[in-house]
């Protein structure tokens, strides 16, 4: 059962300023337009006797990648780094089902869609390759050196060839 933006229902939409409309602050500077979610509940799983089988808790979040005003790229790491959330259509779902109030549950889901929104906006830092330094590789061929050294000690005089 889809539950309307109703504001006045426990659980609606998260009210900002005023003058936005309703929309959902993800991080800053970005806003998502209260139109571009669907919020779905559903019966719950779990502890909560008669009452989980009654009470639609579960909270189902639903927007369209394409609708979260971000950067491409930041799109492209949300999209990669939750693929596991994200339809083949680009759609991306939330569930929330860890209280047994939907108020609590669509604050959950909503909490969880801002940090994953602020994660994907932090682009990955460059990896440059290094070079070993030259002491690094004097050690290296030393170290190897001592190796065959040693195996060359275990060998005898070669004329058996199992070193005893």
């Amino acid at each position: 059962m889809a539950v309307p933006n109703d504001p006045h229902q426990p659980g609606g939409p998260e009210q900002g300023s005023g003058s936005d409309g309703g929309d959902l602050r993800l991080a800053p500077g970005v806003r998502l337009p209260a139109a571009a979610l669907r919020i779905e509940s559903t019966t719950s799983q779990g502890p909560g006797g008669q009452n989980v089988n009654k009470r639609e808790t579960r909270i189902r979040l639903r927007v369209m990648l394409e609708d979260i005003p971000i950067d491409p790229r930041a799109r492209d790491r949300l999209r990669r780094a939750n693929a596991h959330l994200v339809t083949e259509s680009g759609e991306l779902i939330l569930s929330e089902s860890g209280s047994r109030h939907r108020g609590r549950n669509l604050a959950e889901a909503k909490r969880r869609l801002g940090e994953l929104v602020r994660r994907s906006l932090v682009a990955p830092k460059v990896r440059r390759p290094t070079r070993p330094t030259k002491g690094s590789i004097q050690r290296r061929l030393d170290a190897k050196k001592q190796r065959g050294r040693l195996k060359d000690r275990r060998r005898g005089d070669g004329r058996r060839g199992d070193g005893w």
